[in-house]
């Protein structure tokens, strides 16, 4: 059975070629060595988020059906859980320093946050756009409306931060997730 980082790379190479596109027209796409781009179809390991988004746009699909196997599209909010049959790991290797990525008309603005235990809980605030939050270590509770999920590593959700929404510690040890705002 495949790895969550392997699933990844098997969407990427299944589109690639579902979209009849060729692992050189791919790789030069993208600007990189075709052994580099091969590697990410292969393992699915160390691809950089701004490359998903790349491949995503150009394989017609939203950038989470690749890193999560669905093709739910964002209603108001959509949550992924770690073994709900849509797996996402915690990323070891991904390049968060180089995530800055224009997308059609938006901006993609990735951030990596750390939460305290002893922070405070966020301001609740709202904003434009789409927003994409990824666990990678410890226990986020995202505040949403008026739901709270209690979201720990692995787990994902996609929403609309029109509504008043926030992001907190839930547990003991310090929180790291990434933020994704499509604005």
């Amino acid at each position: 059975m495949a790895g969550v980082m392997e699933e990844i790379g098997e969407r990427i190479k299944g589109l690639r070629e579902a979209c009849d596109v060729t692992a050189e027209d791919m790789a030069a796409e993208l600007e990189v060595p075709l052994e580099t781009y091969l590697k990410w179809e292969e393992t699915g390991a160390d691809v950089p988020i701004s490359a998903i988004y790349h491949m995503a746009r150009e394989f017609g699909v939203e950038f989470t059906e690749i890193l999560t196997g669905t093709a739910a599209k964002l209603d108001t909010y959509h949550v992924v859980r770690k073994g709900e049959g849509r797996e996402v790991d915690r990323y070891p290797g991904y390049h968060f320093e180089d995530l800055a990525w224009r997308y059609a008309n938006k901006i993609m603005q990735p951030l990596l946050v750390v939460l305290d235990p002893s922070d405070e809980p966020a301001k609740l605030v709202a904003h434009g756009g789409q927003e994409f939050n990824m666990v990678l270590e410890g226990t986020v509770i995202v505040t949403w409306e008026d739901k709270e999920f209690a979201l720990n590593a692995g787990d994902c959700i996609y929403f609309d931060p029109s509504h008043l929404h926030g992001q907190r510690c839930g547990s003991d040890i310090p929180a790291k997730f990434v933020t994704i705002i499509a604005e």
